[in-house]
C-alpha cells in the first residue's frame, strides 16, 4: 500500500505558511492573490469535514513595510514593533477573506513559555478545542512582541518548530510545512548536483540530520535544519509531516490527494519497525543499514 494514500483520510491538519509563501520577497507586501487562494483551499478542506489550524508567518516583514523600516535593522526592539504592527494587518486580511465564506477566524499568539507551562498548555489546548468545535479557524503565530529571551526560556525562533509544537498540543494527524523549498535532499542541491531528493522518511537519525543543510531565506528564519527538528517533534507525537514547496499554494491539494509531493515524514507510530534500510533508488530513507 502507498502510505501517501492515507493522507487523504487525515482529519486534523496543521498547515504552516512561511513569509516567503504569502509575501512578495521583493517588497514585503502581502501576496493577496496567493493568500486568497490559500483561504479557498482551507474552506474546501473544512467543507470536506477536516479540522484546520493555520500557523502563519509574515507579521515582521509586513510590519517592516508598514513602518518603513529597512530589513537591515535587526534590533530586537524593532522586530518586536514590526511584529506587533504586522500581526494586526495580517489578521485583518485573514478575517476579511474568511468572512467572504462565512467562516470565523481566531488569533492565537503563543510563546515558548506558554507551551512549557503545564497550566498554560492546558488552557491553550482547551482554547484550540473549543475553537475547532465551533468551526473557527485558529490563526497561530509567535507573540514576538513579548517573547522572552532564548537564554531564559528559549524562543521558538521559527514557525516550523512552533507548528510542530501546536500539532503535538492539539494531537493533529498531519502537519504540512509550506516553504520555499521542495523538501529534503541527501545534500545541498545548490552545491552538489548529485544530491538526491528524498520523498519519504521513516526514521530520523544523525545521518539524516546531517542532510538538513542550507540557510533560511531573507523573508523567513527557518532552514532545513529547523524543519527536521519540527519533524522530530511531530513524528514523535504521532503526527505525519510533509515539507512542500509553497510557490504554488495548490500543492496543499496535491498533498491531501496523496500525490508524491514534497518529503513525507511518517509518524513513529505508523512507521514499520521491521524496515531498516536506506533505499535511494526508491527515494525512501530508512534507518541504519544502507543498500549498496
Amino acid at each position: 500500500m502507498d502510505y501517501r494514500e492515507t493522507l487523504k483520510e487525515k482529519k486534523r491538519i496543521v498547515i504552516k505558511v512561511g513569509s516567503s509563501t504569502i509575501t512578495y520577497p521583493e517588497t514585503g507586501n502581502i501576496n493577496l492573490d496567493k493568500l486568497e487562494k490559500f483561504v479557498r483551499i482551507l474552506i474546501n478542506l473544512l467543507n470536506r469535514g477536516k479540522e484546520v489550524v493555520v500557523v502563519s508567518s509574515g507579521s515582521i516583514p509586513i510590519g517592516r513595510k508598514a513602518l518603513g523600516i529597512d530589513a537591515d535593522n535587526k534590533s530586537d526592539a524593532t522586530k518586536k514593533a514590526c511584529a506587533a504592527v504586522g500581526q494586526g494587518r495580517l489578521m485583518m486580511i485573514y478575517e476579511k477573506l474568511f468572512s467572504e465564506y462565512s467562516t470565523l477566524t481566531a488569533q492565537m499568539l503563543l510563546t515558548k513559555e506558554s507551551i512549557m507551562s503545564e497550566e498554560c498548555c492546558i488552557n491553550a489546548r482547551n482554547a484550540f478545542e473549543a475553537l475547532i468545535d465551533h468551526h473557527v479557524v485558529p490563526i497561530v503565530n509567535e507573540n514576538d512582541a513579548i517573547a522572552v529571551s532564548e537564554e531564559l526560556y528559549g524562543i521558538f525562533g521559527d514557525n516550523d518548530t512552533m507548528a510542530a509544537q501546536v500539532a503535538e498540543l492539539i494531537e493533529a494527524d498531519l502537519l504540512i510545512l509550506m516553504s520555499d523549498i521542495e523538501g529534503l535532499y541527501t545534500d545541498d542541491p545548490r552545491h552538489n548536483p548529485n544530491a538526491r531528493f528524498i520523498h519519504t522518511v521513516r526514521k530520523i537519525d544523525t545521518e539524516l540530520e546531517q542532510m538538513g543543510k542550507g540557510a533560511g531565506t531573507a523573508s523567513g528564519t527557518g532552514g532545513m535544519h529547523t524543519k527536521i527538528e519540527a519533524a522530530k517533534i511531530a513524528t514523535k507525537a504521532g503526527c505525519d509531516m510533509v515539507i512542500a514547496n509553497g510557490q504554488s499554494i495548490y500543492t496543499i491539494n496535491d498533498v491531501m490527494a496523496g500525490k508524491k509531493i514534497g518529503t513525507l515524514f511518517i509518524a513513529e507510530k505508523n512507521a514499520k519497525s521491521d524496515i531498516n534500510e536506506y533505499a535511494p533508488e526508491k527515494d525512501i530513507y530508512r534507518h541504519h543499514k544502507k543498500i549498496k
